[in-house]
């Protein structure tokens, strides 16, 4: 087993609970097996890792997209959680474009140290509130379980199957894990042709990347500074266009 020692481990176990639950009869992406040892300590199955191959970023494609493919009734989720080292604020919400724009941009940028970063942030926000929410809306076919901080570093691989570790979950725009899967670079593009002939991405794709990603910029600008902050910027410069 591998051990980790974090403050999130209570968290984590409950979000790799749900994906476990949500993943039985899906024959293309796995949790690891894990037990909650207290509040801080979290072991989990070791994976003998291998360098991917053409037939795991297939799985990968197929798998991912299997499990977005379920609808469910709500938006957000029933319990706060972690993505990284911040606070994830949840709630269930009906709408998914109102619950994005609370507690997902305007929630970052309440943690934004600099006051003139913030006002700026919190007033671009505000005046483009009422389209955003409605662009999202209007783009999103249903609430989907999402994995939430689905980066490289966060899939593993051994000789037979694709584990998934390190979630951030909550139900959502099944896109918002497509558009982080590109932030650092991205998969090979055999994953991202699987899924698509899996569940074809939206014609907002590619729009909605940039409003996705910048809640990770803007957590990423909170936990390690101002190296994020012109892709905040950008962001938000996006949003003003819609």
């Amino acid at each position: 087993m591998f051990v980790k020692h974090n403050q999130s481990a209570k968290e984590e176990a409950d979000g790799l609970r749900l994906l476990q639950k949500a993943l039985q009869d899906n024959p293309y992406i796995f949790i690891p097996d894990f037990n909650l040892v207290n509040e801080n300590e979290l072991h989990v199955q070791y994976i003998n890792e291998v360098e991917p191959t053409k037939e795991h970023f297939t799985a990968l494609g197929k798998g991912l997209a299997l499990l977005h493919q379920k609808s469910y009734e709500y938006f957000g989720y029933d319990k706060d959680n972690y993505i990284g080292l911040n606070p994830q604020k949840n709630i269930l919400s009906k709408e998914w474009g109102s619950f994005f724009v609370e507690y997902r941009l305007a929630y970052q940028i309440s943690l934004i140290q600099n006051a003139d970063v913030q006002k700026s942030f919190s007033a671009l926000l505000q005046n483009n509130k009422a389209k955003l929410q409605d662009f999202l809306n209007e783009y999103t076919e249903h609430s989907s379980l999402v994995h939430g901080d689905l980066w490289s570093g966060n899939v593993l691989y051994d000789k037979e199957k694709v584990w998934l570790i390190d979630p951030a979950v909550y139900f959502g725009d099944r896109e918002v894990d497509l558009a982080m899967s590109e932030m650092f670079g991205g998969f090979s593009s055999i994953f991202y042709e699987s899924y698509e002939k899996a569940y074809p991405k939206s014609k907002a794709y590619e729009t909605k990347k940039v409003i996705y990603n910048l809640y990770h910029h803007l957590n990423h600008y909170n936990l390690f500074g101002s190296g994020y902050l012109r892709e905040c910027e950008n962001g938000f410069e996006l949003i003003a266009k819609l």
